[in-house]
């Protein structure tokens, strides 16, 4: 911490265990080393330990990676990360600690932000922390992972799970999902979406991790949706009906919906209220607008429509979120709208009606408290 400022960044360690993929340990470096504050200030510290002392941690490839640092890293951490590993052991085959990864875990301190990475999920499952909460893991594991661990809430179909304190993603990409939701919830989406951009990829990804399961493959004959999303997104201030969407495909709303569903993983109106949240986000952070304005624009209707859609989704209402996002991203807002816009095009909101009702969402992100590792699993 600089003693004139009072500034610190928030410190993220990444556990490195025996067997990882180098492509998982390096999403969080990437992603959370790139973003500043308007000094240039790096708004995170990334750390890499290890449960042993510092040196060499295999990988799933033919080279092993050197880390500086040992478990005492842990307990310095704000967040920890647990990425994937092939060579979990016992955790894995029967769902309990190791002795050394348990002593390592057990220096995190309370409040610590967990987070995992594909199978790292059942490191965190191990050491009781997931019992009764939702967790989700690479779509190929989630029946194991559910299987070891009856307790825990397994959802196979989504990209990241946000339980408040505990986050957990899918396989590998997801990794980046995860990542830059997290500085979204940190930082506002004007910064994530400039995480994004560099690393070249979307801000938001469409849909969860449905749309990658293995399944027949479709009549190459059968029209997509694509034109219909992008037909909806075009008319974010406007009441979108089912039957209009699926006329624009020129589907029936049954095989529109089930189509729909097969691309992207989520039903319609689940796609079209993410796209509704993130779009008033973007508008809170970066427009002076009132919040009855926004939420016109991003296709509520009514500010109390609004006020329940970002509650039930980040926990907060605008007024708050505003109060939060908008002081750190004003500085830069300026220059930065035009880019966010293009980059965020895809991903922004609309609205959507079913006859005389809207079309419901599922609540993705929860938030509880954790009072930490303390109490773990041992072997």
């Amino acid at each position: 911490m600089s003693p004139s400022t009072g500034f610190r960044p928030h410190r993220v360690v990444v556990l490195a265990l025996d067997g990882l993929l180098p492509f998982e340990l390096g999403i969080p470096h990437r992603i959370f080393g790139r973003p500043k504050d308007p000094e240039g200030r790096h708004l995170y510290e990334v750390v890499t330990c290890s449960v042993r002392p510092p040196g060499p941690v295999e990988t799933d490839a033919d080279f092993a990676i050197q880390v500086a640092h040992g478990p005492e890293a842990l307990a310095t951490a704000d967040t920890v990360i647990v990425p994937a590993s092939y060579e979990l052991g016992p955790v894995f085959e029967e769902g309990v600690l190791t002795a050394d990864l348990a002593a390592a875990l057990a220096r995190i301190r309370p409040g610590t932000r967990l987070a995992s990475i594909c199978t790292g999920v059942y490191v965190l499952a191990a050491a009781g922390v997931l019992d009764g909460r939702p967790a989700t893991t690479h779509w190929a594991d989630a029946a194991r992972l559910q299987e070891l661990f009856p307790s825990v809430r397994v959802d196979p179909d989504v990209l990241f799970i946000d339980d408040g304190d505990v986050l957990t993603s899918a396989g590998v990409a997801a990794g980046i999902d995860l990542c830059l939701h997290m500085v979204r919830r940190d930082h506002g989406t004007a910064v994530a979406n400039e995480v994004a951009r560099r690393t070249v990829v979307p801000p938001h990804r469409d849909g969860g991790q449905a749309q990658y399961i293995e399944r027949p493959v479709p009549d190459p004959q059968q029209s997509g949706t694509t034109a219909a999303r992008a037909w909806a997104l075009g008319r974010l201030h406007q009441p979108i009906q089912l039957r209009d969407m699926a006329a624009q495909e020129a589907m029936s709303v049954r095989t529109f919906t089930r189509r729909f569903r097969e691309e992207v993983g989520v039903s319609p109106g689940q796609w079209l209220t993410q796209q509704r949240v993130e779009r008033a986000r973007h508008l809170l952070e970066s427009t002076d607008l009132s919040v009855d304005q926004i939420a016109r624009d991003a296709g509520f209707g009514t500010a109390q429509s609004m006020r329940q859609h970002l509650q039930a989704a980040l926990g907060v209402t605008p007024t708050a979120y505003r109060r939060t996002f908008r002081t750190r991203t004003a500085v830069t807002a300026v220059t930065a709208v035009t880019a966010v816009t293009a980059v965020t095009a895809v991903t922004e909101g609309a609205a959507v009606t079913e006859g005389a009702e809207a079309i419901g969402t599922r609540v993705v992100e929860n938030h509880r408290s954790y009072g930490g590792v303390g109490a773990l699993r041992r072997g």
